[in-house]
């Protein structure tokens, strides 16, 4: 049993290290926030032209089907991107390739990044298309706006917000919109998620097998989140999947009569990389996943609830099959 606890330990370290950092998600994507961005369109049509909002809010993304050049405008009204048919190029010359490498905008600006200053041009990707942060979009104060502190059960519009691009020698403004919007009832997902943890533990101490089919269904839930996200561009899935895919094993071995310690193991796995660690997700209005907030929030819950409880119950069976401690009495 102990031994059995402590391989349980050196594998949660082992899946937590590499898992650190990747909370970045892929340009320092929150799982969740209360700031919703929305584009609301072009100030005029340009045909192969597509921008979009992405990773909750936290960059644009430009793809450039125009067979031309597009340039994004930096805070200064200077070249800041060139998205161009044969990549994309940034002018280390403009402030913003500085500004926007972090969500904060707190990376250091060196002394040569003068937006007057003719551009620079280095070539960033081989693709027509570019995403970046834009602090136009964001609400770049650490505390919370003033309508929200007020007024904390109602959405409050914060701004509209413009980003210029060029086209040639003609400008078009990308328009959208900044919302604060409030937490949705954390401590009822939480609540769920206890609740499904004791309904799990009780399923797994009165039917043996059934509990196995609780794991597969547990984790194929975890796994088809996970995966979606991946596939819609969100870094940082792979221990989330790992682990989900690892419950659905320890499901099938448990319905085949194997060990409980594959239980124990898959369910705290899947607690902890596809439940805990997406936990955010229960305290912001906006999160990172194409589809609705409640799907997220749905499959978050299965994934704590269940694997929490399927961990219990393994941990319940080895006990209750640890042989009896022999007496030295004669």
């Amino acid at each position: 049993m102990r031994r059995g606890v402590l391989f349980l330990v050196m594998l949660a370290g082992a899946l937590l290290v590499p898992a650190a950092p990747a909370s970045a998600h892929g340009g320092e994507a929150p799982d969740a926030t209360a700031y919703r961005t929305e584009a609301t369109g072009l100030s005029q049509a340009v045909p192969g032209l597509t921008v979009r909002v992405v990773e909750a809010g936290a960059r644009l993304e430009l793809v450039n089907g125009t067979g031309g050049t597009i340039e994004v405008l930096g805070y200064s009204g200077e070249p800041y991107l060139e998205v161009r048919p044969d990549g994309t190029y940034q002018n280390n010359n403009s402030p913003a390739a500085y500004l926007n490498q972090t969500l904060a905008g707190d990376a250091p600006v060196p002394a040569n990044a003068d937006p007057a200053a003719p551009p620079q041009w280095q070539r960033i990707s081989a693709e027509p298309s570019v995403r970046w942060h834009d602090q136009r979009t964001h609400w770049m104060s650490a505390d919370p706006p003033p309508q929200a502190k007020s007024d904390p059960s109602h959405p409050h519009k914060l701004r509209d917000w413009v980003v210029p691009l060029r086209q040639g020698v003609t400008t078009v403004e990308l328009r959208g919109t900044l919302t604060w919007e409030p937490p949705p009832p954390a401590w009822a997902w939480w609540v769920g998620a206890l609740a499904l943890a004791a309904a799990v533990t009780a399923v797994g101490l009165r039917l043996r097998q059934g509990i196995g089919t609780v794991a597969v269904v547990a984790g194929t839930v975890a796994l088809g989140y996970a995966v979606t996200r991946a596939t819609s561009g969100v870094e940082g899935q792979a221990p989330a999947i790992v682990a989900a895919a690892l419950a659905v094993a320890a499901g099938v071995l448990t319905l085949l009569g194997r060990t409980p310690f594959l239980l124990l193991l898959g369910g705290a796995a899947l607690a902890m990389f596809a439940g805990l660690a997406d936990a955010g997700v229960f305290t912001q209005a906006v999160i990172n996943f194409p589809g609705p907030g409640w799907v997220s929030r749905a499959a978050v819950l299965v994934a704590l609830g269940a694997g929490a409880g399927l961990a219990v119950t393994g941990l319940l069976r080895l006990r209750s099959a640890e042989p009896a401690p022999i007496s030295s009495d004669a």
